[in-house]
């Protein structure tokens, strides 16, 4: 196995992770934001006011996402096992 190949193996795993990733990050970065809008404009300063609602958006997410997550995954680990003849030499 080449630099080359190890450098190409670490590069498709860090894209597929970062895309897997995306929707749960986005999600919640516009939860934040929504969430932290909402406590400025009622002045409710509670940690479960901005918990609960954060943590059913990344459920809800996570949900819708799910197969899309998973349909991806696949095609990751079945072109890494695809290409395993080419990593033995």
């Amino acid at each position: 196995m080449t630099n080359s190949t190890v450098v190409e193996l670490i590069r498709g795993l860090f894209m597929i992770t970062f895309w897997l990733s995306l929707p749960l990050l986005a999600i919640g970065f516009i939860a934040g934001i929504v969430i932290s809008l909402a406590q400025i404009i009622t002045s409710i300063q509670d940690a479960s006011f901005s918990a609960v609602p954060r943590l059913g958006a990344f459920l809800a997410a996570l949900l819708l996402a799910a197969p899309w997550m998973l349909a991806k995954l696949i095609s990751y680990t079945t072109s890494l096992f695809g290409d395993l003849g080419r990593f033995a030499h």
